[in-house]
């Protein structure tokens, strides 16, 4: 077992052992005497992690919290203790952790989905989450005798779906080709063996020449006094196995066997590709230059294929030793370094991680099959390098087309864009690129674009743009119309214009109802946020908005008001319950009176009735009630504790409905949203819960 002296030996920081060491006595107590199935402590398993974690040279962090991240799974420790013997970067990162953990990814398609969206959000607000994940994951699976066949084989689909496109996207090729290797072997064990035992044969039988190989490069590089490092490499079984199931023989696969040349320098790189080439005939399509067009997880390395001795196919794979440290490491290596090479590998990766939040964010409230899609398209699936026409890379999901091409170069250039040139070509825009083309697009500074490409478009990024275009086209409609209904209000009221317009009363106004200038408040009364009614009664003297605000208390039993009308007759709807705070609008129907909406409730958006403005009358309290819908990740949880969460002061629980064994519906009674907000952040927090949401 893993002892914390051995992990202690690999700090190459003095600085950082004091606090490495607190994090161990802390793991070390409150998970003293807990075992695994293995028969390992737990705490044992927590420094394989770290031990994992500290050969990709992570940041002290990363290490803390690797030694920490299973204390949350054991114990009852709130945010507050953490904090305090740590900090609260740290809770963030094992809270993370711990709510993966506990979404055992299962085979229903709504429990895979949960997984999936902790994951992406555990990647989208800290990417050492899934640094620690994967090392978490990984010598789980080294471990994996203990646990049932059905478990390995569930736990490995999920870990090839999941986790090593993640691994392969931050670059952490150590992590990955081992993780790849174990689900093949616990999914299919037969076809790893068959591979394996190929394998083995065909080194023995190859080794000979290998060594004639690489002492013949030896030879040519010690001629043209280059200082270089050779090693042999074997390609994995998982990749083997891929290559075949593409339909290749075992025979035509060049690179079973490669060898890895290292130097100092980027321009060493091109010399001895250029030697060998000399020497070794090249085939042509087999030459990759990935120094000057990395892959899109910053991997850079030459890659050629030469015949060498005994008519054999030789690959040969030729990069500086800086090179070689991203390709195995990945960004994990570089992520909290200040040296200069780290931080464009930082800047690289932020703005990769940028998109990726937004993907996330943006699709929060997607069905589980939107969001499986968009993720899996955007981020888990295969990605192509589409070249402009001055050899810049833009990095693009398979089958993009040119619009998504030109949002990605810049939103001004999609939004102007007129046609495009593909590989010298005019292609149409909805036309799908592929790896490798070079791609011009046609702009006018008249043009604009269509809703249509919403339909086209394969990346949320496009997607994103586009809607913020005609989202700005309908914010300027918005202003318009609440000029116009601000202007015809006060007219009609005998109101002057500049008793709103004038600089005192508007940055009185603007300072009530937090917003930022005239247009703001423009757009608040032509979206139906505020009415103008709303808007006088701030700049109108103090007794009178008293006089008011009493008479509407005292005359009108709602707390609603109806194009800044009180006393009309009103209901809220059922469908959406709205609560005091929503953003609400009121629907004229026929034999009932005015029916309160949610603005963003489906029947409203669907709906073919008139409709009216309706806002809240802020002196006026009443109860509202709403359900809340929890999702456990399993049936041993205590409903106790939600309930405790639940009790807060100005919040009632009504009724606790049993869906199912882990799904169950809370009626609350509250003044108003925020209080909402609340339950469902206190919720949120217990470790067992899967989602909560207001429904």
């Amino acid at each position: 077992m893993m002892t914390f002296n051995y992990v202690l030996n690999k700090i190459k920081n003095p600085d950082d052992i004091k606090d490495i060491k607190a994090s161990y006595e802390y793991a070390n107590s409150k998970l003293s005497g807990i075992m695994r199935k293995n028969g390992d402590t737990e705490i044992s398993h927590c420094l394989e992690v770290a031990n994992i974690l500290i050969d990709l040279n992570v940041d002290k962090e990363t290490i803390i919290c690797a030694i920490l991240h299973s204390v949350l799974d054991f114990n009852d420790i709130d945010e507050k203790e953490i904090v305090e013997n740590f900090s609260l970067e740290t809770y963030k990162i094992i809270f993370s952790l711990s709510k993966i953990n506990n979404l055992e990814m299962v085979d229903d398609s709504e429990s895979a989905a949960l997984y999936l969206r902790k994951v992406m959000v555990g990647l989208s607000e800290d990417v050492r989450v899934l640094f620690i994940k994967l090392a978490d994951r990984l010598h789980n699976m080294r471990t994996f005798d203990a646990i049932s066949t059905e478990r390995q084989k569930k736990v490995a689909n999920e870990t090839l779906s999941v986790l090593v496109p993640i691994a392969h996207r931050l670059g952490i090729n150590s992590i990955k080709s081992e993780l790849e290797n174990l689900c093949l072997y616990y999914l299919k064990p037969d076809v790893y063996n068959d591979i394996l035992e190929k394998l083995n044969a065909t080194v023995d039988s190859l080794n000979n020449y290998l060594i004639e190989m690489q002492e013949s490069i030896c030879d040519l590089l010690n001629e043209n006094e280059i200082k270089f490092e050779i090693k042999g490499r074997v390609k994995s079984v998982y990749s083997i196995y891929n290559k075949l199931s593409a339909g290749k023989k075992w025979d035509d696969i060049y690179d079973i066997l490669a060898l890895r040349i290292f130097v100092d320098k980027e321009s060493d790189c091109y010399a001895v590709v250029g030697l060998i080439h000399s020497k070794f005939r090249p085939i042509p399509s087999r030459f990759k230059d990935y120094i000057a067009v990395p892959k899109e997880n910053m991997y850079q390395s030459l890659h050629t294929t030469v015949f060498g001795p005994g008519g054999k196919f030789y690959e040969i794979q030729i990069r500086t030793y800086e090179m070689d440290e991203i390709a195995e490491k990945g960004i994990a290596s570089h992520w909290s370094y200040k040296e200069k090479g780290a931080k464009k590998i930082q800047t690289y990766m932020e703005q990769k991680l940028e998109i990726y939040r937004s993907i996330i964010e943006n699709s929060e409230n997607d069905t589980d099959e939107v969001f499986n899609e968009v993720v899996g398209s955007n981020i888990l699936g295969n990605l192509m390098y589409v070249f402009t026409p001055k050899g810049d890379v833009i990095e693009l999901p398979e089958d993009a087309t040119p619009i998504d091409f030109a949002y990605r170069v810049h939103s001004k250039v999609g939004d102007t864009m007129t046609g495009t040139i593909v590989n010298d070509i005019m292609v149409s825009i909805n036309t799908p690129l592929h790896d490798g083309d070079i791609c011009k697009i046609l702009t006018n500074p008249n043009s604009t674009p269509s809703k249509e490409w919403l339909n086209i478009v394969k990346t949320t990024q496009a997607k994103d743009k586009i809607k913020a275009y005609f989202s700005k086209i309908d914010k300027q409609n918005y202003i318009e119309r609440g000029k116009n209904i601000l202007e015809k209000e006060l007219r009609k009221r005998k109101i002057p214009q500049n008793m709103v317009t004038s600089q005192e009363n508007l940055k009185l106004i603007l300072k009530e109802l937090k917003l930022k200038d005239l247009d703001d408040l423009y757009f608040s009364i032509g979206s139906y946020k505020y009415t103008v009614t709303h808007i006088v009664n701030i700049i109108i003297p103090k007794e009178e908005t008293n006089t008011i605000k009493k008479n509407i208390n005292i005359k009108s039993g709602s707390d609603i008001l109806i194009d800044g009308k009180v006393n009309i007759l009103t209901h809220l709807a059922k469908c959406c319950n709205p609560v005091k705070g929503d953003e609400i609008v009121g629907v004229i129907t026929k034999n009932d009176g005015i029916s309160v909406h949610q603005k963003n409730c489906v029947n409203v958006i669907n709906s073919d009735e008139k409709m009216v403005s309706a806002s809240w009358i802020e002196n006026v309290h009443n109860d509202y009630i709403c359900s809340i819908k929890i999702t456990l990740s399993s049936n041993k949880n205590k409903l106790s504790d939600i309930i405790a969460k639940i009790s807060i002061p100005k919040v009632y629980i009504i009724s606790i409905e049993t869906i199912d064994e882990i799904n169950y519906l809370v009626k609350i009674k509250v003044e108003d949203n925020s209080y909402i907000d609340l339950v469902i952040k206190n919720v949120n927090k217990l470790r067992y819960v899967k989602d909560v949401k207001r429904v």
